[in-house]
């Protein structure tokens, strides 16, 4: 009993987080007034750079979708972190008492849910301006929420780690991208064969996204904690 109380508990004080950082956002507007539009001028300048009457948009399309993914994955991990040095934020965050575990899961579900939102705009888009076919809508959708949450899970983790450094803006991404390289391979892989290749081949590559967001989250719930009392 005590047990499920401690894990209800848990998702409890990480619903918490997640709800205070994204009505957080929500007032502020960031991801709506700069990590969108960010990510929608980048397929839109790949949209102009690349002739479209040759075929190469379709062919890119998969890396070129992730590509901004990543690059909206900075902006959002930076402002996750950022929001909490304002006013003493982090201090009283860590005066509530919350598990440090919660605090993990709670950040990097308000990262998620703002990469989703994104990565459903993006979608739309590159599915317009690049004319790309979906053969396998399970595939894309569970490729997505696979990468999603092992992109949030690592960036949370890592975002901690540079948050108490002087040069956090430009260590997070050299901490970060070496460690996702995994996820924007498998999630380009699986892509490709879930819109214009054959969906059953993104299988394998859709294994080792499940894999990689599992053990970043396990390790993120286990050590942010610590790293989060070291970074204040």
């Amino acid at each position: 009993m005590t047990g499920e109380r401690t894990e209800v508990s848990i998702w409890r004080e990480a619903a918490l987080v997640a709800g205070k950082d994204l009505r957080i956002e929500a007032r502020a507007r960031v991801a709506l007034g700069q990590i969108l539009p960010f990510g929608l001028i980048v397929i839109l300048l790949f949209a102009f750079a690349l002739d479209p009457d040759r075929g190469v948009l379709t062919r890119v399309a998969p890396g070129l979708f992730w590509i901004a993914v990543l690059l909206a994955t900075l902006l959002a991990v930076g402002r996750a972190f950022a929001i909490e040095t304002h006013h003493g934020a982090r201090d009283g965050l860590r005066m509530t008492g919350l598990d440090g575990g919660a605090i993990f899961l709670g950040k990097a579900t308000a990262i998620a849910v703002q990469l989703a939102a994104l990565e459903v705009v993006l979608g739309v888009g590159v599915i317009v301006l690049y004319g790309v076919d979906v053969n396998g809508i399970g595939v894309v959708v569970l490729t997505a929420v696979a990468a999603t949450v092992g992109l949030a899970a690592t960036g949370t983790l890592y975002g901690v780690l540079a948050a108490g450094l002087r040069l956090r803006e430009t260590l997070l991404p050299l901490l970060l991208l070496p460690v996702i390289a995994p996820v924007m391979l498998g999630a380009t892989r699986a892509f490709e064969d879930g819109l214009g290749g054959v969906p059953g081949d993104a299988w394998p590559w859709l294994g080792i996204l499940t894999v990689f967001a599992v053990i970043y989250t396990t390790i993120g719930v286990m050590a942010f904690g610590a790293l989060w009392e070291e970074a204040a």
